[in-house]
């Protein structure tokens, strides 16, 4: 009866080892990130760092060598064209004009004359262009009233006629500087001819300065000479320009820029204000750069030009050369069926995904589409509502059981779009 017992207790204790070495070695569950599948937005863009700039600088140089006396204004003043003085220059002794200046005056005085012509043939062209595109204009919004366009056709009519009534008020504005170089030219020639300066003022008839004038309307952006000193012809003096009329400037890679097209839509982020502004793509630039990265890489860049169609109020504490941020949109959907993109794998040739079914890791071949940094278009392989691990390594196979981690939740990101994370 002894025996027996001991017997019995000796099994027990056997089929508790056993169980207990089962239950130790048995193989866990391994823990994963999980995500739901759901439709949502999905957005392709490429960024880049961005730079305002005033659409038109005018760059004012000096006519003559000479003093420039010192100069009273500010960085952000008005001028008004052909009234505002911006400089005065006391001129080098016209007895040291000998005759190889006097030659180079002439030869000036021709480029002058020649670049006249070039921009009085601009402004004739542009002209003509606006006409067309006027007329244009009013034969489409004729048949819009009649139904035969439709109203973005109008639309692109509209917005043409404008964009020619705006290069034609720029080229004018440019044949008003050419008359002003023109004539100073001219003022240089004749002065130095009689041994006399060419008067036009009370200061100039008291003998002091030629005063140069601002050749158009705007404020100034920049002072090279702001102390009195001796200048040659041609030293840059002031640049100008209209400070509410802003683009922006990114320079993307070349691979990059081959996918933006004129009419993109465009955000501008972090450019200090609280909301996105939005913007257009209005060029693409057909010549590229090379361009040294912080890393020491050449790279080739293309400058694209984008204008900000936001009303000024939102943005009009931006200046010329401010650093922003833009995102330019190539594509874009309300509502797509998408996966994180950290639950992507390659498998061969094709990409694929892991998805939890009972408990168990399921290795499912996907056919994606569109694809930006966090989320893909699905367009076969998984549907709505499938749960797929997210970062899955390289214990994780298909058929092998995996358990969820705790205290997941779902973050909403900028445009709706939202991500699981495990904390």
């Amino acid at each position: 009866m002894r025996d027996t017992r001991t017997w019995i207790l000796r099994g027990g204790a056997v089929l508790v080892a056993l169980w207990a070495a089962f239950y130790i070695f048995r193989p866990q569950p391994i823990p994963v990130d999980v995500a739901p599948i759901a439709r949502g937005p999905l957005m392709v863009t490429v960024a880049d760092d961005g730079e305002t700039r005033v659409r038109e600088v005018y760059l004012v140089s000096a006519p003559l060598a000479g003093r420039v006396l010192r100069f009273a204004g500010d960085v952000g003043d008005a001028v008004v064209a052909h009234d505002t003085i911006i400089a005065s220059i006391l001129p080098s002794d016209p007895i040291l004009l000998d005759t190889r200046r006097r030659s180079e005056l002439e030869a000036r005085l021709e480029a002058a004359e020649a670049t006249r012509a070039l921009a009085t043939a601009e402004v004739t062209r542009i002209e003509a262009e606006r006409d067309y595109a006027r007329s244009d204009f009013e034969r489409a919004r004729a048949l819009a009233a009649r139904g035969i366009v439709s109203g973005a056709e109008l639309d692109r009519a509209r917005k043409d006629a404008r964009t020619r009534d705006a290069a034609l008020q720029t080229a004018r504005a440019a044949l008003r500087v050419r008359d002003h170089e023109l004539a100073t030219v001219r003022a240089l020639l004749s002065g130095p001819a009689t041994g006399t300066r060419d008067t036009t003022d009370a200061h100039e008839q008291d003998g002091c300065c030629l005063e140069v004038r601002a050749p158009v309307s705007g404020r100034i952006l920049r002072i090279f000479h702001e102390s009195e000193g001796v200048v040659t012809a041609g030293a840059p003096l002031i640049e100008i320009g209209e400070p509410t009329d802003l683009e922006i400037v990114i320079d993307l890679l070349s691979t990059d820029a081959v996918r933006v097209s004129v009419g993109d839509q465009a955000l501008i982020e972090r450019w200090g204000g609280d909301a996105a502004l939005a913007a257009v793509v209005r060029r693409v630039e057909p010549y590229g750069f090379t361009k040294v990265s912080a890393l020491g890489i050449e790279e080739q860049r293309v400058n694209v030009v984008l204008d900000i169609t936001d009303p000024i109020e939102k943005w009009q504490r931006l200046g010329h050369g401010y650093r922003v941020d833009v995102r330019i949109v190539l594509w874009r959907e309300a509502d797509v069926l998408r996966v994180p993109v950290a639950a992507l794998f390659r498998s061969g040739n094709a990409w694929a995904a892991f998805t939890v079914e009972d408990a168990q890791a399921h290795l499912r071949r996907l056919e994606l589409g569109k694809m930006n940094e966090r989320y893909a278009q699905v367009l076969g392989g998984l549907d709505e509502h499938d749960t797929v691990i997210l970062h899955p390594s390289d214990r994780v196979s298909d058929a092998v059981r995996v358990v969820a981690r705790a205290n997941e939740r779902d973050r909403t990101s900028e445009g709706g779009a939202s991500v699981t994370t495990t904390e």
